[in-house]
């Protein structure tokens, strides 16, 4: 017998059938013990390092491995680019915080990872029911993503990861560039999170470095991670991309990713600078940070020189936050069912009525830097008229 999982098109078998990978014996144990409570899912194999892991997979042909990242013999990453040539399976990244594991990750995601969870006590984790709801949803999702979905992720990847983008300087603003640019006039928000950190490289390597613009990102992703994300986007954009502070001053050609647990909304000054505030309240859409507050914020400062861009996702968070973004004439975007990993919060978006294009992931960037140069000559010829009004 089958079902249908809520978030996916795809058929979840009754009982999905995971191998786990660690070298702990311990936490091998303790992740059984979590996963083993669900009743749709039963745990078929053990590995004790990354070459076990790899003949495990190919032996069992599990339904999701759960792959720990620093491993004797050959580390997660390793594992990964080689089950992904020898027998893809959807995997779910359980790992410690250090800073090597979070690089890796972040590679790991980039290579076709579903998605990660972070072992809360470090590599050995005795307090894993703090993550064992996350932990099962994710193993439940990977499951109904499948191969289609890893599928999905490498034709994201592969061309982001085979080219490096050159930093270009900045041309030197004219003096009406400068009126109009003292504090950005226009913001990119964008929402993402199953398949986002792929998807969010295919997007801003299509912005120009002097696209005249802030980009504002929320990342479904835990602590620390959201910071080498920031990096490895830094490292392949014309744009700066880091991962925001509480008080940054907000500069155009830069995109902030909200720190993991917090969200991150924008607020205009007395002296009109407008500024990142993180802040750590309450869950919304089960998630933090969350699209929503983003969005709305976004709205209340930018108006009608706002755009949404809704990316692949699990869940519905950002759809309330665009009918913030379209009530002040904003302007947003989803991404398709055809390229999304995970078709749950675009299809949110949509829903709502409130979406003005849905493309394809690769066409997106293009849109984005298409309609901010747009809505950047309409405010340019308008302070242009003020100009020669007071000069006359």
């Amino acid at each position: 017998m089958r079902n249908y999982n809520a978030e996916s098109k795809y058929l979840v078998k009754k009982k999905i059938r995971v191998l786990i990978a660690d070298d702990s014996a311990l936490m091998r144990k303790l992740i059984k013990n979590v996963l083993s409570k669900d009743p749709q899912i039963e745990v078929v194999g053990f590995a004790r390092d990354g070459l076990e892991a790899i003949k495990r997979v190919i032996e069992f042909a599990p339904d999701v491995l759960v792959l720990d990242i620093e491993m004797p013999k050959m580390n997660g990453l390793e594992v990964l680019k080689r089950i992904t040539r020898l027998k893809p399976t959807p995997t779910i990244i359980f790992s410690a915080l250090t800073k090597e594991d979070t690089q890796l990750t972040i590679q790991a995601l980039n290579l076709g990872a579903i998605d990660v969870v972070s072992k809360p006590g470090g590599p050995i984790s005795l307090d894993i029911s703090e993550v064992a709801e996350e932990l099962i949803k994710k193993v439940k999702l990977a499951a109904s993503i499948g191969i289609v979905g890893i599928k999905k992720l490498r034709n994201i990847s592969k061309p982001i990861l085979q080219a490096k983008a050159t930093k270009y300087k900045k041309p030197k603003p004219t003096k009406l560039e400068l009126k109009i640019s003292e504090s950005p006039i226009i913001a990119v928000a964008i929402a993402s999170s199953t398949g986002g950190p792929s998807a969010l490289a295919t997007v801003l390597s299509k912005f120009s470095s002097d696209i005249p613009a802030v980009i504002l990102i929320v990342q479904h992703m835990p602590p620390y991670f959201t910071k080498r994300l920031a990096e490895h986007l830094n490292s392949i954009s014309n744009i700066e991309v880091k991962e925001a502070a509480n008080n940054d001053v907000l500069k155009n050609g830069t995109a902030y990713i909200a720190p993991g647990n917090y969200h991150m909304i924008v607020k205009k000054e007395f002296n009109d600078s407008i500024k990142v505030e993180i802040f750590n309240g309450p869950k919304i859409n089960n998630v933090r940070p969350s699209a929503d507050p983003l969005f709305e914020s976004v709205a209340k400062v930018f108006g009608r020189n706002s755009i949404a861009v809704v990316l692949t996702g699990i869940g519905n968070d950002g759809a309330e936050g665009v009918k913030s973004i379209k009530s002040v004439g904003g302007y947003v975007i989803a991404q398709d069912e055809e390229t999304s990993v995970v078709f749950g919060m675009p299809k949110a978006a949509i829903e709502t009525g409130c979406v003005d294009t849905v493309l394809p992931l690769h066409k997106i960037g293009e849109e984005v830097e298409k309609i901010v140069r747009l809505r950047y000559l309409s405010l340019k010829a308008q302070l242009r008229r003020r100009v020669i009004i007071d000069e006359y």
